[in-house]
């Protein structure tokens, strides 16, 4: 088996796991919280608009590139609509019963992880270095979101491996829309592989911009966001340099 296929099955791992631990052994500063979201949002919208989108012209149009990029969008502003992505905040509000904001909460994140995982497998398939570096970001997205997610699961079920196990499980979403990108791109054509780079760089953007920047409370913390933001866009021009 290839080495960076391994890198990315470790990152894809490690992002969804490590945030789970850490929210359980301890809440982490408001402040890192935040900042580690906006960290990875810079890095996700860098990794669309520098690295998917440069790709999917090397294949397909600009015209094509760009109504592939919108429907990624779409499609997951369809997906919201469907089956909100429960934000952990929200879920202060009552519920019906416990076991019906568990599944809530974990069915809402394990169908948000595949396209996210589809995206580092279609990234794979055009360069093995894109891929890593896409499985990256998103693991620095995962962390995050993962230690706001756990402290309400826990709450709920007051069981804290039961809560890391659930938590944890949805990993196998993100792993499922990696082989996908993974197996079913490796014999298409040009085109149709630009277009599906153009919608990951759509699937990226739109939680980039629509959860993990509004969660990162840029009003309340402006100067924690702007760093951490910068941070995100010089760690992935740092990557891309060296790719």
């Amino acid at each position: 088996m290839e080495k960076q296929f391994i890198i990315v099955l470790i990152l894809i791992f490690v992002g969804q796991t490590v945030g789970a631990a850490i929210g359980l052994v301890g809440k982490p500063q408001k402040k890192i919280l935040y900042g580690s979201l906006a960290f990875a949002a810079s890095m996700m919208i860098m990794m669309s608009l520098f690295e998917l989108i440069p790709s999917a012209l090397e294949h397909t149009s600009r015209l094509f590139a760009m109504l592939a990029f919108v429907a990624g969008i779409l499609i997951m502003m369809l997906v919201d609509k469907i089956l909100p992505h429960v934000n952990p905040e929200l879920m202060q509000k009552e519920k019906d019963s416990v076991s019906k904001s568990v599944f809530m909460l974990v069915i809402g994140i394990a169908l948000h992880n595949i396209p996210e995982g589809l995206a580092i497998g279609v990234g794979y398939r055009i360069n093995m270095t894109t891929g890593i570096i896409i499985a990256a970001g998103i693991a620095a997205q995962d962390v995050p979101e993962n230690i706001a997610t756990i402290i309400p699961l826990y709450a709920l079920t007051k069981k804290r491996l039961k809560s890391f196990l659930i938590l944890s499980f949805t990993v196998f979403f993100e792993l499922l829309g990696f082989l996908i990108g993974y197996f079913l791109f490796k014999n298409v054509s040009e085109a149709f592989l630009g277009l599906s780079l153009a919608a990951a760089a759509g699937f990226m953007s739109y939680i980039s911009i629509e959860e993990l920047i509004p969660s990162s409370k840029p009003a309340q913390n402006p100067k924690t966001t702007a760093i951490a933001f910068t941070m995100g866009i010089v760690a992935v021009a740092l990557l891309l340099i060296f790719e």
